[in-house]
């Protein structure tokens, strides 16, 4: 009996093992990311007008942990950065005041297509964070960092030349919340449900261009 009992523990565990096997991806990748910022009431510094601010194009790179839940399905977490600067535009040109990362957090949703065993595999992903701005010191004096919500989209293709070891391509896009402004009041002519404040919603985008590595576990 303990004999049976310790060879079925064995199988179960064997089995465990098994469909285990290429459940788990990490990777990390490198890349550039094209961004924008908002507009802003136009604001006088040094002889100068800007009307609006946000983070500089730069380099970026990051990493994510993907764990499959079905053959072409992965949940998992996604951690990018952007070496940016805080710049700011305006009629005169633009001006680049101080080191800023960007930093982005989020929770991902992934699509394969094709068999786990195909050398390439195309897939879209759409997830849910926020957006950190972090900016250092201007002269001494300190500058607190934002957090936002954030959600990010993209797709790309994966190309296996070995069974665990692959090349990922990526582009993202990251629009982040900042601000509302008021937009004015629309009132129904047809229906009687009143009227509305309209707001004009204002997203930071972030436009990334990636290429990394993954392995599969």
């Amino acid at each position: 009996m303990r004999l049976s009992v310790f060879s079925s523990i064995i199988v179960i565990l064997v089995a465990s093992v098994t469909s285990a096997q290429d459940r788990v991806e990490v990777g990390a990748f490198v890349g550039y990311t094209f961004s924008e910022g908002i507009d802003i009431d136009p604001v006088s510094l040094d002889g100068r007008l800007f009307d609006s601010i946000g983070p500089s194009s730069a380099l970026s790179y990051g990493f994510s942990f993907d764990v499959f839940v079905t053959e072409n399905a992965q949940v998992g977490f996604q951690f990018g950065q952007q070496a940016s600067k805080l710049k700011g535009d305006g009629p005169g040109g633009g001006e680049e005041f101080v080191d800023m990362n960007v930093n982005n957090y989020h929770a991902i949703f992934t699509y394969n297509w094709g068999d786990s065993d195909s050398m390439a595999r195309p897939f879209l992903f759409g997830g849910l964070g926020a957006t950190q701005y972090s900016p250092q010191e201007i002269m001494g004096n300190v500058i607190d960092s934002s957090t936002r919500f954030s959600s990010t989209w993209g797709g790309g293709v994966k190309v296996y030349p070995g069974r665990n070891v692959g090349l990922k391509f990526t582009a993202r896009w990251t629009p982040t919340y900042i601000k509302s402004d008021p937009a004015g009041v629309w009132c129904s002519p047809y229906w009687g449900f009143g009227c509305y404040q309209l707001v004009d919603t204002d997203y930071s985008n972030q436009f990334e261009m990636a290429a990394g590595v993954s392995f599969r576990f």
